[in-house]
């Protein structure tokens, strides 16, 4: 049986430190599952729709070689992709926060065990998708750590 791999996120302008992800993930698992975040999930939790519409991103990670399969996740129950795929592995990037803080929970309430791994930054000084789009916010222009970038889990 092969082992899966699970990566969530909006990959709104795909970029290296999401390649990095990826590939971290790929490296735990025989299969990588990304699912793509819905635009009314990205309206939820950054407060404004992405740049690029869910089904030109879905199609972006759709074609990435590290991917085997990507899908967009569910409006009604964000949790329920988990409950389909049954992932081995559960990746986490390394800033995420969104529906994370019962993780834990969520998943034993339906049965699931994965293993849950929060991947290592790579360059998030620079590589991090709000920085290379110049969103600034605080009257002292530092850049918004808390905008739950990337990968809001599960979608």
């Amino acid at each position: 049986m092969k082992k899966i791999a699970m990566c969530f996120g909006t990959f709104d302008g795909l970029h290296a430190g999401h390649e990095d992800y990826f590939r971290q993930a790929k490296n735990l698992a025989d299969e990588l599952v990304v699912v793509v975040a819905r635009d009314s999930t990205v309206v939820d939790v950054k407060g404004n729709l992405p740049c690029t519409n869910e089904e030109q991103r879905l199609k972006i990670i759709q074609e990435h070689p590290l991917v085997d399969d990507a899908r967009l996740g569910y409006e009604d129950d964000r949790f329920r992709i988990l409950e389909e795929v049954k992932p081995d592995v559960v990746c986490l990037g390394y800033d995420q926060e969104a529906f994370t803080e019962h993780l834990d929970g969520e998943l034993a309430r339906r049965g699931l065990s994965p293993e849950i791994i929060r991947c290592q930054p790579y360059y998030p000084d620079t590589l991090k998708s709000s920085l290379l789009r110049g969103a600034r916010v605080d009257d002292d222009d530092s850049y918004n750590e808390a905008e739950y970038e990337e990968r809001g889990l599960p979608i």
